[in-house]
């Protein structure tokens, strides 16, 4: 059989394999015991960091895979740009050992282009492939991508059994609730499982809510009733008692923690932000300043940790003209420093 074409293979020609970060993940919390299975792969007790873009890059993924979140998800890549670009979604797709299993996430609205992307980065070795049928930004959603999937029923029929037909790693989806004019939630989840999908996330919001009002946990518990894949429920889930009320409410296999979990990362060790001491919080700011270091570089390192020291340091509730202060850029260890000084005043 000839081999397929991987345009990954081009970014790889040079013989020299992935960065090794030098980093050890100890997954030893989130592996206590097994909650379920993605085909044949077991997913560990715990909450799951939800794939954010912006957020879910491999430093904070990875911290947060050591305090206890059962699933790496990276942020979503564009179909399109792994084949056209794959040098710039690279870095998107990193991952260490430890981290597993792994969920590399992929969005498009052409299934021949997704398929192609599919198994392009299957070569990677992730444990599991996802579509992406929950982004409501109108950039995505508008041309079919995203959410904009959950419209047409039967194109995503075709693509999740030509997926599941061609990838020796089960393939998943996260969806959303569909549009307020057209929720085909129930549908979607049931097509995902009879076309050979081996789960469901489900952030229940419609397109419209997009991040404002309230989840409605009952669709979550409607498509646990409707399928028997393992469901995951998304949707204000901001402290570690919503976790457990999620679950029992709606009866889901995990619960996926997103924006809240940006300020209290500590979430997936069953702490709530108010728990969370100055020793802990300074070695986690300290480590996470590290690895964006590491993996960006000295100078975009630290200028895309800003994003994170603002929530873990609760600094929004600084004048502009202090965050900016704060915030502009400075070497790591004055940068660390500063924070201190901070934190203690704040």
């Amino acid at each position: 059989m000839a081999e397929r074409y991987n345009p990954l293979h081009m970014h790889q020609a040079d013989g020299n394999p992935p960065r090794d970060l030098g980093v050890t993940i100890d997954s030893s919390r989130a592996s206590q015991s097994q909650a379920f299975w993605v085909g044949s792969i077991p997913v560990p007790a715990g909450a799951i960091l939800a794939p954010m873009d912006g957020y879910s890059d491999w430093p904070f993924r990875s911290l947060c895979r050591s305090l206890g979140s059962a699933m790496s998800y990276t942020e979503f890549v564009s179909a399109e740009r792994i084949l056209r670009r794959p040098e710039h979604m690279r870095s998107k797709l990193h991952y260490e050992a430890g981290e597993r299993p792994v969920v590399f996430q992929i969005y498009g609205d052409d299934p021949d282009e997704i398929e192609r992307a599919a198994l392009a980065v299957q070569a990677l070795g992730p444990d599991v492939i996802d579509i992406n049928m929950g982004c409501p930004a109108k950039s995505v959603s508008a041309r079919g991508a995203g959410v904009g999937l959950m419209r047409t029923p039967l194109k995503v029929a075709r693509l999740v059994r030509r997926l599941t037909s061609v990838l020796d790693v089960p393939v998943t989806a996260k969806i959303r609730l569909g549009w307020d004019n057209a929720r085909t939630y129930v549908l979607i989840a049931r097509i995902v499982e009879e076309n050979g999908g081996s789960l469901i996330a489900v952030h229940a919001r419609t397109k419209e809510q997009s991040y404002a009002g309230c989840a409605n946990w009952d669709a979550i518990a409607e498509v646990k009733a409707s399928v028997g894949i393992p469901v995951i429920g998304n949707g204000d889930a901001k402290t570690v008692a919503d976790i457990t009320r999620m679950r029992e409410y709606t009866g889901c296999d995990a619960v996926m923690v997103g924006r809240a979990a940006i300020a209290n990362p500590w979430i997936f060790a069953g702490l709530d932000r108010d728990q969370v001491t100055e020793i802990q919080l300074r070695d986690f700011v300290a480590q996470h300043l590290d690895r964006n270091v590491r993996f960006y570089g000295p100078d975009d390192g630290p200028r895309l940790f800003r994003k994170h020291a603002v929530q873990y340091l609760l600094l929004r509730r600084l004048g502009r003209e202090d965050r900016r202060e704060i915030l502009r850029h400075r070497p790591p260890a004055e940068f660390l420093e500063l924070l201190s000084q901070i934190h203690a005043a704040v």
